[in-house]
């Protein structure tokens, strides 16, 4: 069976009222970083590109979850488009979403989770072009 450890969904899929960026930082490695000295930076395994953490906050009022961390690997870090006018809301898009399931095995029961990747982010078109428009923008 070829079923791929990294799943591709569309972003429309994954974010059908749209979502905002709330900040980018490197991603840390534990592994390699020592205490006492500034931390090392994640490195993507297959490209070794520098990998960076992309605070989302998802725009579905009725999501589990409000906020992901989607990871993403790039030599320098993205770029955040500005803001709405007038508010602190930065649309995006993320380009070539990837969901990686992965089985939380902490506690007395695993749970089945997931993990997002992407190779960018883009300021999200107005939001008359998005699906689902008439939710939270």
């Amino acid at each position: 069976m070829a079923i791929p450890r990294r799943i591709p969904i569309a972003f429309a899929d994954a974010f059908p009222n749209g979502a905002y960026v709330l900040g980018v930082e490197q991603s840390n490695d534990f592994e390699k970083s020592r205490p006492g000295s500034p931390p090392v930076q994640e490195r993507d395994r297959d490209s070794n590109l520098p990998m960076w953490v992309v605070r989302i906050m998802d725009a579905d009022p009725t999501a589990r979850t409000a906020e992901l961390k989607v990871k993403i690997a790039a030599e320098t870090a993205p770029v955040m488009p500005d803001p709405i006018p007038g508010t602190p809301f930065r649309p995006v898009e993320l380009v070539d979403v990837l969901v990686i399931p992965w089985v939380d095995s902490n506690g007395s029961r695993p749970k089945q989770m997931f993990a997002l990747r992407a190779s960018g982010l883009r300021p999200a078109p107005p939001a008359a072009g998005r699906r689902n428009s008439g939710a939270a923008a």
